[in-house]
């Protein structure tokens, strides 16, 4: 999964990139209203956390804009505020969930979970399932009847955006936005290297589930038995 922070209070950013690492989020944060729009508007984010009080431009019009233009990625409003009115003016435009400062780490991922699940993407026990492959996204791991593998993190990310994409081809374009993100300089041969190294450990676990080149496309997962 992959989240934008935005938020103008610098260290606080930092210290929730920090939080949201640890537990296996890619995570990219900007410090400004309308770089917050422009990010989030690539649609490659599975999860907003939106400060309201910003410069350049405030968040509820951040929230505001991307609603109207049809982007409906889960977003949880922050504010230092704690007021009513913030609240309520938020969950109108189409927010998912509020936060007040200061907040604990535990709520702030309790609402986290919260928000995706309602999105659907992921299970309660952060285990997604297809044929007779298991991957648990909390601890990287890749289990394919009783036989456990550890994944790195990029392979982990490759093989969840797989499964959630199930039947729909996936190019590399879109990986590579999703996995490194819109600016990042990584190239197609970064994609083949980790679809390489899922392959290898796919056909070392026995698994019913292939990924398939699609030539001139992408990559799809295929179950076989």
């Amino acid at each position: 999964m992959r989240i934008l922070i935005v938020e103008d209070e610098v260290h606080l950013a930092e210290a929730l990139t920090q939080i949201l690492k640890k537990q296996n989020y890619s995570v990219d944060a900007v410090h400004d209203g309308r770089a917050g729009l422009d990010y989030a508007e690539s649609g490659i984010y599975d999860l907003l956390l939106l400060d309201i009080m910003m410069p350049e431009m405030d968040g509820i019009s951040v929230l505001k804009k991307l609603r109207s233009d049809g982007v409906s990625t889960p977003v949880i409003m922050l504010t230092a505020k704690g007021e009513i009115t913030d609240m309520v003016t938020g969950l109108d435009y189409g927010a998912d969930d509020y936060i007040a400062k200061p907040f604990s780490s535990e709520e702030l991922m309790a609402r986290i979970r919260a928000a995706l699940r309602r999105k659907g993407e992921v299970i309660p026990d952060d285990t997604l399932k297809l044929g007779d492959m298991e991957l648990n996204t909390a601890n990287l791991k890749l289990t394919v009847k009783g036989k456990e593998m550890k994944l790195n993190l990029k392979e982990n990310e490759l093989l969840e955006l797989l499964i959630l994409r199930k039947q729909a081809v996936t190019s590399k374009e879109q990986i590579i936005e999703k996995l490194w993100g819109f600016d990042s300089e990584a190239e197609h041969n970064n994609v083949e290297v980790y679809i390489s190294f899922l392959r290898k450990k796919l056909a070392f676990l026995n698994s019913e589930v292939r990924i398939n080149t699609i030539r001139n496309v992408g990559y799809v997962l295929e179950v076989t038995g």
